[in-house]
């Protein structure tokens, strides 16, 4: 079962997930998908607390009955303001959050998390607080990068609008995001083209919206970044999953 709510934290989500247990002999969940769309979590994964960076591909894993997962799912831009590390340095990997944390902070929050009645509380309280201490260095140009893009504005556009020249949108982008401006604008274009689907829009619409040259186009696109054709998407989208899983694969989209 999936649920989620908006976060206390700006933009920020708080998913929860527990695999159904499986009777003797049945077999498992079957093969979850996740795919790329510039985020970061901060999860605790039955007992673990794990990092999962920005994806670039469709990232498959076999789901495992039983397996409860809490993650706190950022917006693109954000994670590496949480996490202090380079998205890039993160990309397509889940990692333990002691890789990036000293060990004893992050002993603290699992230990604060044993005894919390709701995990997610405190995620979020850690994550904010980590936001509110760089404050002062923060500048809301991730946030107008993802936007401009993700509203169909080319690479030079976006680099005039922000001050910056194309070359520092990439290394500005790499950092926020773990990807570069069009790789970025190419995820956020597929979300928005399953936001629609998952509406009902038929994909010949839905490729004009989203800003694909046509049909075709977006078929290759969805295909490159998940693997799969659209009509496979749309049931998991509709019902806003976003797992993301360890290497070990187990956890669940449908």
């Amino acid at each position: 079962m999936y649920r989620e709510r908006r976060s206390r934290v700006a933009g920020a989500v708080v998913w929860t997930h527990t695999g159904a247990p499986g009777r003797t002999g049945e077999p498992g969940d079957g093969e979850g998908r996740v795919l790329p769309d510039g985020c970061m979590d901060l999860l605790m994964w039955d007992g673990a607390l794990v990092v999962a960076g920005p994806d670039t591909r469709a990232h498959l894993f076999a789901r495992r009955p039983g397996a409860r997962i809490t993650g706190l799912r950022f917006p693109p831009g954000t994670g590496p303001l949480v996490f202090g590390v380079p998205a890039h340095e993160l990309c397509d990997q889940r990692v333990p959050l002691a890789d990036v944390w000293p060990e004893r902070a992050v002993r603290m929050l699992a230990e604060r998390v044993a005894e919390a009645p709701e995990t997610g509380r405190v995620l979020e309280a850690v994550a904010a607080g980590r936001l509110a201490a760089r404050a002062p260095s923060v500048t809301p140009v991730s946030g107008a990068v993802a936007e401009l893009l993700a509203g169909g504005r080319s690479v030079t556009e976006v680099a005039a609008a922000v001050g910056l020249s194309e070359r520092q949108l990439r290394r500005r982008c790499l950092d926020a995001f773990g990807y570069g401006p069009k790789t970025l604008a190419r995820v956020l274009r597929m979300q928005e083209a399953l936001r629609l689907a998952a509406r009902g829009v038929p994909p010949a619409e839905v490729a004009s919206a989203a800003g694909y040259a046509d049909q075709a186009h977006l078929s290759r696109e969805v295909r490159a970044l998940a693997g799969v054709p659209l009509t496979r998407l749309v049931p998991q989208e509709s019902r806003a999953k976003r797992l993301t899983p360890l290497p070990s694969g187990s956890a669940t989209t449908a």
